[in-house]
């Protein structure tokens, strides 16, 4: 297990959502925290407030690229590539990109799947992928 994954599965035993582990993932790799803008990420846990809508690895992941790289003038590209990933690798798979698609039946637990781990995890290598392709270090902070 790699030292992103083992990160990762620690801040999932915290209880951390989703999205907010790839916001703290984010911030720790500039050596930063924020708590008021990991604990907003919450809102967007299990499709938007556990509502099943938009799954919140890709609207985390969406966020975490307007954390690194807005207001770059590739920024709407750059989510445009992560959604486009998405739906190919994960929709594909689940039927869909919404967390309803992901969870089914565990969503009305609140809990997360085993695919979640995959999820969040392949969503934050294809940001840090795409930053790269753009130019921008993901461990260096933005001004």
């Amino acid at each position: 297990m790699s030292d992103e994954m083992f990160r990762m599965f620690e801040l999932a035993q915290q209880n951390y959502s989703c999205s907010q582990i790839l916001m703290i993932m984010g911030l720790e790799s500039q050596g930063k925290n924020n708590d008021d803008l990991v604990r907003s990420m919450a809102g967007l846990a299990g499709g938007m407030g556990f509502s099943g809508e938009s799954c919140g690895a890709l609207t985390g992941g969406a966020c975490l690229l307007g954390f690194y790289a807005y207001p770059h003038d590739r920024f709407d590209l750059m989510v445009a590539e992560l959604v486009d990933w998405f739906k190919e690798e994960i929709g594909a798979q689940y039927g869909g990109i919404n967390c309803a698609d992901i969870l089914g039946d565990e969503l009305q637990y609140k809990t997360v799947s085993v695919g979640c781990g995959s999820i969040v995890s392949g969503t934050f290598d294809k940001v840090k992928e795409i930053l790269l392709e753009n130019g921008i270090n993901p461990s260096e902070a933005r001004s």
